[in-house]
């Protein structure tokens, strides 16, 4: 009898240890997949810094055309490239031309192609691959004052007044304005681990 219950007691305790060596290892790859999924969030800002460095060196005149090396697409829709490798959202010959009708699709991460991307880093150390793509948002190539076209922009007054703007006496500020920027950063990480990161520049 004695026997029997120590058999009955080495199996119980058996199996409620391979029971916690199992709920041990879960925790584990969880806490492993967290670890791959933070690092990788922080490796994105690598790609939104590269596109930011190649944005503030370039004329106003050269992002008016997309650039394919650059993964650089000067309007807002979901852009691929054809055989001539010149960003075309629709294959009808005008660059980028998101106010078409039928407009192109929405520019969404999940189904871009990202082969068509800009490469920040084909491995930063902690085997993340980090691209990133660059999207004016603006309808159409060209000037962001062209005709129809239509952009986001941010401006200033040109004239003063009160509420804190130019007060009598003063210059008056700038009439300038320039187009808003979508950068879209994927990083591709250890077991398949992927981060998207957005941000908008001007």
């Amino acid at each position: 009898m004695v026997l029997l219950l120590a058999l009955i007691m080495l199996i119980a305790m058996t199996l409620a240890g391979i029971a916690l060596y199992r709920q041990i290892g879960s925790g584990l790859i969880v806490a492993r997949n967290l670890s791959f999924k933070r690092t990788a969030a922080v490796a994105a800002d690598r790609g939104i810094e590269t596109a930011r460095s190649w944005l503030v060196v370039q004329t106003a005149g050269n992002l008016e055309q997309g650039s394919a090396a650059n993964g650089y697409f000067p309007g807002w829709c979901n852009t691929s490239l054809n055989g001539l490798g010149v960003p075309d959202a629709n294959n009808d010959g005008t660059p980028d031309d998101c106010g078409t009708t039928p407009a192109p699709s929405e520019f969404d991460p999940l189904t871009y192609n990202w082969a068509n991307a800009a490469v920040a880093s084909a491995n930063d150390g902690g085997g993340n691959e980090i691209r990133y793509v660059i999207h004016r948002l603006c309808e159409t190539p060209g000037g962001i004052n062209a005709a129809n076209q239509q952009c986001v922009t941010i401006g200033s007054a040109s004239s003063g007044g009160s509420k804190s703007a130019v007060s009598y006496g003063t210059q008056p500020l700038s009439n300038t304005s320039q187009p808003y920027f979508r950068v879209t950063s994927r990083v591709l990480g250890p077991t398949n681990t992927v981060v998207y990161t957005q941000v908008v520049l001007y």
